[in-house]
């Protein structure tokens, strides 16, 4: 199949399962252009996607060289190195990574307007992971009421890759009720509305449990 023919594919699946949710709000598309290259990036925007995400700055900063067009919003969705901040944030509408306080510091010193930030959480307590303990995130993100120059939009998770159906419903679940909260407290710096959740392999399974971002890969270069 062409890459086209993957993303509408893609889209159709989104769409079932906002269907089978009794969902009509919006569900964002990523595509996690990491790995792949410039040709494949440009069709990708050719078929009509618009928001795309690296992992790494020499990826994120190739890819925008080569695709200028300002309709692209750019995510970046790996572990953000605080010496690389400054290369990187100004170029992004969106971070899915911000996991601690020497991360947001930098951010602050480096950026020129505010940046839209997701937290990531380590829902599953994996030591392999990054991100903040389901229980910190309220804690973490009361801590940044002073930064100007961070908008928290929401929270992001990563799912084990051997995590079976059930165990997905619940991660993106407790996700889902975190976020929840979170947004109950209604802070003018953290509305907290978004989740990013969702890969490939399971991210008909977040779209069920209320994700509003899904970063899709390898479903889209098969």
């Amino acid at each position: 199949m062409t890459i086209a023919a993957n993303i509408q594919q893609v889209k159709q699946t989104i769409m079932s399962a906002c269907a089978d949710a009794g969902r009509q709000d919006k569900v964002t598309l990523v595509a996690v252009t990491k790995y792949h290259t410039v040709a494949e990036a440009q069709a990708v925007f050719a078929a009509g996607v618009t928001q795309l995400a690296e992992n790494r700055m020499p990826g994120l900063l190739e890819k925008q060289t080569a695709l200028p067009d300002p309709k692209i919003d750019w995510h970046f969705i790996g572990h953000l190195q605080r010496r690389k901040v400054k290369r990187v944030i100004n170029n992004i509408a969106y971070l899915h990574s911000l996991d601690r306080l020497d991360l947001a510091k930098e951010i602050e010193k480096r950026a020129i307007q505010p940046v839209k930030c997701f937290v990531e959480v380590n829902v599953s307590g994996e030591a392999s992971k990054d991100g903040v303990a389901l229980a910190d995130v309220a804690p973490f993100i009361k801590k940044l009421a002073t930064f100007s120059k961070i908008k928290v939009v929401g929270l992001m998770t990563m799912a084990p890759i051997d995590a079976d159906d059930p165990t997905l419903h619940q991660l993106f679940k407790q996700l889902r009720q975190k976020r929840d909260q979170i947004a109950a407290l209604h802070l003018p710096y953290a509305p907290c509305h978004e989740l990013s959740m969702g890969m490939s392999r399971d991210y008909r399974i977040a779209v069920l449990e209320g994700a509003t971002f899904v970063r899709i890969g390898t479903a889209l270069f098969r």
